[in-house]
């Protein structure tokens, strides 16, 4: 590997131990290089005041303001020395906004000495909310000095423009501005990862140029040319990495798996009850296409929620124990593995009872495997695996075992990518003779330019039709705080369905008895305002003696016993069960028609597409959906936004859009796809989407001429730092 000294300095020798450790722990920059590469968030103009409107919540935050007034409140305390105990209340303005800050106990002499009336300062802290304003509790702080001309400096530098950088508690925006100025010079020795042609062609500068600029820009436009460059590298770099495993994919052998004329699939599609969509006739035609080549599969499968998936993988499974191969569906959870199991073996009636009296002439075994099966069951299982006796098999994790052999696995389908890691999707594939080929399925729909760049290695098959009969789902906020007759009439809403002959789900945030005992643990500031999540076991015993009282309403959620899980489903899927208070174990893939209501509590607290996911639960028979989603959020708050776009369109990929812009990338390679910190800083996905394509092109032009990069040593070095060991064998082994 060609390292380059200066910048791959340990920092603990450029800016001593505790700093160091402190970057390394909060932010995961461990070299010289890692921190150059740590770009600002945003920058302040000398003077200008951070609008602070805008502040998302429950989110560290640094901004610049003025201090309007600052009060010294004194109450009576039992901790404090005396019986009293103080409070500082300092308003700070951005000229039209307010913000409130509160510092307590022996943090207020400073401060109050510090911050008054009309000082300017930056200001770092978590945006939380109390008496429904928004404050900052104990935030850090740094004085805006005066230079000679009357401008404002923050001791450590002096440029028009202040750069504020992705900070932590642990670590305030300006102590990372000073950690930078002292590594900045080595940016000179940063070797360039873009071919020269490139970089020429497109008019971009030079590596340490930009770097330079992104730090210390003096005028608006040095920030435009480094963003403009840094770009490029994020997504060449990036694009490089999957264009170098989508060429060794081709490398590689694989059985071909054509279904026999009259086979097994043959007499499944003439059992079916109804006509495939176009969508699914177009889609299964791709899969078979690709499962009739030499060389594995690589294909990923996304849909609406119920656009019918698991129907057009199921066929793609039984195509290839047509072909005499074996399949495999991986699971993210024991909850929905069973029910695909039943609900596999449902849709194949006598198909899916080979070797056993009854069964059909064509018919195979479909197994179920989980970490918590029975030792008999778990045996036979495994053994029906290894003689090639099942030839589907459905399972969790368990799946990966070393345990588990197959007697000739030709396909895996893995449902709901984004719960798996690369790690285990291969090891999976690892326990074919050949590698076998692959379908990943996600119901959460993805823009194109993240399909670019999150499955950059797989080709793209997309289901936007909803098989007919589906109903609509109407979709509300229920502002509880604001209006709590409305949570009421969502009871009664519950009610009215139940009376009506259906069911409903309750979804809560959280279980209920995970919380350590309130008595062992120190109270904290935050105590009084921020009250925890709703729990399910809470709101389920709440909800029986209360508004629900005299409906059949169970719990259900990831620490129940597996055995227990399963009877609670099936106890709701055959209509014993009024209402089914849970936790996101009932995200994806459960199915029960009569199921037309839901209410989701705290909603503020789940991502957009997860509310997207809970809501495809209900509206999956004749009678419409409904799905009130219930807040104490402001209506001003982002979060309360957020809900607001979620009740307005049903449209998964209008509402993945959304939640992307919302929550800016992060890694887009994906925590769970990859184990590594955050890989992409500038690029942003949804705006950059012509770079991330051109670069797509020039990245597979640079791989198919020189695979290896041989004569790009500065750009093996990018790959080196994007791909940590394990993720550079994953694209190696494909």
């Amino acid at each position: 590997m060609d390292l380059v000294p200066a910048l791959e300095e340990p920092l603990k020798k450029v800016l001593g131990p505790a700093t160091a450790k402190v970057m390394a722990e909060h932010l995961g920059l461990h070299t010289v290089g890692d921190l150059l590469h740590h770009y600002p968030r945003r920058y302040e103009e000398r003077g200008q005041l951070t609008h602070l409107a805008d502040l998302p919540m429950d989110e560290h935050v640094t901004v610049v303001a003025q201090v309007a007034d600052a009060r010294l409140h004194t109450f009576a305390s039992s901790k404090a020395p005396r019986g009293k105990g103080q409070r500082l209340e300092v308003t700070i303005t951005d000229g039209s906004g307010r913000l409130q800050l509160v510092f307590f106990g022996n943090g207020v002499h400073k401060p109050h000495k510090e911050l008054l009336p009309g000082t300017r300062a930056m200001f770092a802290g978590k945006v939380s909310v109390f008496n429904r304003r928004l404050q900052l509790a104990h935030p850090a702080y740094e004085l805006l000095h005066s230079d000679g001309d009357g401008a404002e400096t923050v001791e450590s530098w002096a440029g028009a423009l202040i750069p504020l950088y992705p900070a932590t508690a642990k670590l305030e925006s300006w102590k990372i501005g000073k950690a930078i100025q002292t590594v900045l010079p080595s940016a000179q020795e940063a070797l360039d990862p873009l071919p020269g042609s490139l970089r020429e062609g497109r008019g971009l500068v030079s590596l340490p140029e930009a770097l330079l600029k992104i730090h210390r820009p003096h005028t608006k436009a040095d920030i435009a040319d480094a963003r403009a460059r840094l770009k490029w590298d994020e997504a060449f770099v990036l694009q490089v990495a999957l264009a170098r495993r989508r060429h060794a994919e081709t490398q590689l052998p694989a059985v071909p798996r054509k279904p026999r004329p009259d086979g097994l699939l043959s007499a499944f599609d003439d059992r079916l009850p109804f006509t495939l969509t176009d969508g699914q006739q177009k889609v299964s035609r791709e899969i078979f296409d690709d499962l009739a080549t030499d060389h594995p599969m690589h294909r990923l499968l996304q849909g609406e929620v119920g656009s019918g998936k698991t129907m057009v993988a199921l066929r793609a499974m039984l195509a290839v124990v047509d072909a005499g191969g074996q399949a495999a569906m991986l699971a993210p959870t024991e909850v929905l593995a069973q029910q695909h199991h039943r609900s596999v073996v449902e849709m194949m009636g006598e198909l899916a009872e080979g070797g056993m009296l009854g069964g059909a002439e064509h018919a195979t075994k479909v197994v179920l495997l989980t970490g918590s099966m029975g030792a008999a069951a778990r045996r036979q299982a495994l053994l029906d695996l290894a003689t090639g006796e099942a030839g589907i098999v459905i399972g969790t994790h368990a799946l990966i075992e070393d345990k588990v052999q197959f007697h000739d696995l030709g396909l895996v389908v893995v449902d709901e990518q984004h719960r798996f890691g690369v790690e285990q999707r291969d090891a999976l594939r690892g326990k074919g003779k050949q590698p076998p080929h692959l379908l990943v399925m996600t119901a959460t729909p993805i823009p194109r330019t993240v399909a670019m760049t999150v499955f950059g290695d797989l080709e793209t098959s997309v289901l936007d039709q909803l098989p007919a009969g589906r109903s609509p789902i109407a979709s509300h906020v229920v502002p509880a705080a604001d209006k709590p007759h409305f949570l009421a009439r969502a009871w009664e809403r519950v009610r009215e369905e139940v009376a009506g002959g259906h069911q409903a789900y309750v979804v809560c945030p959280r279980i209920g008895d995970e919380e350590e005992n309130p008595k062992q643990r120190k109270p904290t500031e935050d105590d009084a305002e921020k009250r925890p999540p709703l729990a399910v076991l809470d709101v389920a015993e709440q909800l029986a003696k209360g508004p629900l009282q005299g409906l059949r309403v169970e719990v259900l959620h990831g620490r129940m016993q597996p055995d227990d899980k399963d009877a609670v489903m099936r106890r709701f899927a055959a209509g014993e069960t009024d209402v089914l208070v849970a936790t996101t174990v009932i995200e994806v893939g459960v199915n029960v028609p009569n199921a037309t209501a839901m209410v989701i509590m705290d909603a503020d607290r789940f991502g957009v597409s997860q509310l997207h996911q809970l809501r495809g639960r209900v509206g999956r028979g004749s009678a419409p959906g409904l799905c009130l989603l219930v807040t104490e959020m402001p209506e001003a708050s982002a979060a309360r936004q957020r809900l607001n776009a979620v009740a307005a369109t049903l449209d998964g990929f209008e509402l993945s859009r959304i939640d992307l812009e919302q929550r800016r990338e992060g890694d887009v390679l994906g925590q769970a796809q990859s184990g590594a910190r955050s890989s992409l800083r500038v690029l942003a996905v949804i705006e950059d989407e012509e770079i991330i394509a051109e670069a797509r092109e020039e990245a597979a032009a640079v791989v198919a001429a020189d695979p290896e990069l041989t004569r790009l040593p500065g750009l093996r070095t990018a790959l080196d730092a994007l791909l940590d060991e394990e993720r550079e064998q994953y694209l190696e082994k494909g």
